[in-house]
């Protein structure tokens, strides 16, 4: 299984350039057939609270990222703003469209970042989602995630409570906290004893730099693949079987207490079944 992670400089508010961009990048790199690609949050607008430019009200981008599946023949998760009719606030979300063009999960963030006023314009989330990924004859359970998610552990805990393997994380997330960024990603992939995939934005906005340092990080903490401030794709061998061999040789998700019930009686039941996949 492999993933590509985008790294791109994402032009302010224009989603047409931010289109162009992902084409861009992505020509010349082997996508294979059931491969993974991952884009930043917001990536077709940039970290903009302005919703009402930038929300996709007509579909656009999930139009876009539907086409990009499609000719690509991989799951593609892509953040957007989606406001509902007659809604207050819109929702940060992370689309995901598979080799077919299907939606196959919309994960709504649940932190909005109140530093940085997002709370102002977006609503929170309120369910942890996964999906599943089908490549070669492999399958894994994917919990998408949106930059500031990544400060609070418990939705990867519930995430790979509930057996996902794989978690896929989309940023806007600045230079002044960079150290913060790479830091936490390794936790979250040692934590959780899964493979973290971490897409971050490079360039400016009228706000903010960032200087993106993407990165794949395996299940005992180790660098997978990682990219500086340029713009690039990062490709790499996702290791599914590693995952497994890991969580079965130190079974430590077992051992989680600070639980729910349903995901106290969800983790006795993938117990009960193996330690396989999704539903496995």
């Amino acid at each position: 299984m492999r993933a590509h992670l985008v790294q791109m400089d994402i032009a302010w508010e224009d989603r047409g350039e931010n289109f162009a961009r992902v084409e861009r990048l992505l020509d010349g790199v082997d996508v294979r057939p059931g491969d993974f690609v991952l884009l930043p949050e917001m990536f077709d607008s940039g970290f903009s609270v302005n919703v009402s430019a930038t929300a996709d009200k007509t579909g656009e981008t999930l139009d876009f990222l539907r086409r990009l599946a499609e000719d690509l023949g991989a799951y593609v998760q892509g953040g957007r703003t989606v406001q509902g009719c007659g809604c207050a606030k819109a929702e940060n979300r992370a689309t995901v469209l598979s080799p077919d063009g299907d939606l196959v999960c919309e994960y709504s963030k649940i932190h909005p970042f109140s530093f940085g006023r997002e709370s102002e314009a977006f609503e929170g989330g309120r369910r942890v989602e996964t999906w599943e990924w089908r490549s070669a004859g492999e399958r894994a359970l994917v919990c998408p995630a949106v930059c500031y998610d990544l400060r609070f552990p418990e939705l990867f805990r519930i995430g790979a409570l509930r057996g996902a393997e794989v978690f896929a994380l989309g940023a806007n997330w600045p230079d002044a906290r960079q150290a913060h960024w790479r830091a936490l990603l390794v936790a979250r992939a040692v934590e959780n004893q899964g493979v973290v995939l971490g897409v971050n934005r490079t360039g400016s906005d009228p706000h903010l730099r960032y200087i993106g340092g993407s990165i794949a990080v395996g299940p005992k903490g180790e660098t997978l693949g990682e990219l500086g401030d340029e713009e690039g794709v990062l490709s790499v061998d996702v290791p599914i079987a590693e995952v497994r061999e890991w969580r079965r040789m130190f079974p430590a998700l077992k051992d989680a207490r600070l639980i729910g019930a349903e995901e106290a009686h969800a983790v006795a039941q993938r117990r009960r079944g193996g330690e396989g996949g999704a539903e496995a």
